[in-house]
């Protein structure tokens, strides 16, 4: 094996590992999403984690962040719970910094 293909083996490695911990990252990020929604939902115990699930799910509607605001946003409005757009992508923002310390912190 050539140096390069020694070079490019270890750049596909690096990207495949970056590209699990992205998808770990945001999981988490959701799950967390989903428990701080569903205690402004007023729910607790197990449907409060059912939630959280709902929110993980959500996520594999479509490519990005877009669905899983959705998700949140329809809940919160259907359920008139005051949160701004912007509180709601500040605290997904916040949670995807917590999500990605948890995962450093556990490896």
């Amino acid at each position: 094996m050539s140096t390069f293909d020694k070079r490019e083996q270890g750049f596909e490695s690096k990207f495949a590992h970056d590209e699990e911990l992205r998808f770990k990252a945001t999981a988490r990020r959701n799950k967390l999403l989903g428990q701080w929604a569903a205690g402004l939902l007023g729910y607790e115990g197990e449907k409060a984690e059912e939630y959280a699930k709902e929110v993980v799910r959500a996520d594999f509607e479509e490519p990005g962040d877009e669905d899983v605001f959705r998700k949140i946003r329809g809940d919160f409005d259907s359920n008139n719970i005051d949160q701004s757009d912007h509180q709601i992508r500040r605290n997904m923002d916040e949670l995807m910094a917590t999500a990605i310390e948890q995962l450093q912190n556990e490896g």
